[in-house]
């Protein structure tokens, strides 16, 4: 009611209270928290400050979020932090992208893949993963049975047209591609390519992850290659990985890649690698869930944690076999929570 206070003083001020009708006056103050309210809608930017829109911003926005919590939270995967951010802020810098961002992000179980992901969803959303904007398939969950994959296809396009019909700036994580059934990724194939429009739709600015576990041998063959020769980790580039991981995925008989149109018509714009974890990585998981937990950050405790996880291969023992995966159950066994 305050608006209404105010215009009525401001008519009153003005001189011209006398002239106008009890009812006119009433239309008057309709008429102008209409107007004020459709001007309010006029400018996305503030409407959006109060209610959940589709994103509309540039990489300038997104970049400095997506940079920081990634620094922050994702450890030993310089390769990684850089790819992302330099792909997704150049992506959503381009006004008149000639296709959906696509990648593809390869690893061992544990090594940062859906941290990653979910770091990239609230860089653009902040509700992330469960916006309504983000939409997430988990293979084993969501097409789980071979006989239904001509229905799997069907159901797979009519989700994706629906959503990026409303918001082109949609978000679709495909989690476990190595368990996926081979061909049912390629039903998304025309979705990811060089189209300005599919009957009406255009599906230019989406941006497209794939999760996999496949490859994670070729990572860590070029990784450990690099560690015995006395190099430095953080002078692996993404060139000395990428090839490798696409060819080794497109004829992975197991993986959902598995001569995959996707990769044979260059539709998947980085297979991004997820290096293997060394012990100080997993120190690194320890004390930031400690962190996260309220506990100030018990050095012994760290070190006891970090030690109770097996490391590969059997004779260096460098990297964890499951990342810092089963990092947050053992520090159950040391509070109580």
């Amino acid at each position: 009611m305050r608006w209404r206070v105010w215009l009525a003083t401001w008519v009153l001020s003005a001189g011209l209270a006398g002239a106008v009708e009890p009812l006119s006056l009433s239309l008057a103050l309709a008429g102008a928290a209409a107007s004020a309210f459709t001007g309010f809608l006029s400018y996305p930017r503030l409407y959006c400050l109060f209610a959940h829109c589709c994103h509309q911003g540039d990489g300038a926005q997104v970049q400095p979020v997506l940079q920081e919590n990634l620094d922050k939270k994702l450890f030993g995967q310089h390769l990684a932090r850089k790819v992302i951010v330099k792909a997704v802020t150049g992506f959503l810098n381009n006004s008149n992208p000639k296709k959906p961002l696509t990648l593809s992000l390869h690893g061992w179980t544990g090594t940062g893949k859906n941290f990653a992901s979910k770091i990239l969803a609230e860089s653009l959303y902040k509700e992330g993963l469960n916006s309504k904007y983000v939409h997430q398939f988990i293979s084993t969950l969501h097409f789980p049975h071979l006989q239904n994959l001509t229905q799997y296809k069907d159901q797979l396009q009519m989700w994706i047209r629906g959503n990026v019909s409303a918001c082109a700036r949609s978000i679709f994580i495909f989690d476990e591609m190595d368990k996926m059934h081979a061909g049912l990724i390629d039903a998304i194939k025309p979705f990811l390519d060089y189209y300005d429009e599919l009957d009406g739709v255009s599906y230019r600015k989406a941006i497209f992850l794939f999760l996999s576990n496949a490859g994670a041998e070729k990572i860590t063959e070029v990784a450990l290659d690099f560690w015995r020769k006395g190099k430095k980790r953080t002078d692996l580039e993404l060139r000395d990985v990428e090839t490798t991981v696409s060819v080794s995925v497109f004829n992975n008989k197991n993986s959902g890649f598995w001569h995959s149109s996707l990769i044979d018509r260059n539709l998947i714009d980085y297979f991004v690698p997820f290096l293997p974890l060394e012990f100080r990585h997993v120190k690194m998981c320890i004390r930031a869930e400690l962190e996260s937990r309220g506990y100030v950050v018990d050095e012994d405790i760290v070190t006891r944690v970090a030690e109770e996880m097996t490391f590969f291969p059997k004779e260096e023992k460098i990297y964890s076999d499951k990342g810092c995966k089963t990092v947050y159950t053992k520090l159950d066994f040391y509070y109580d929570l």
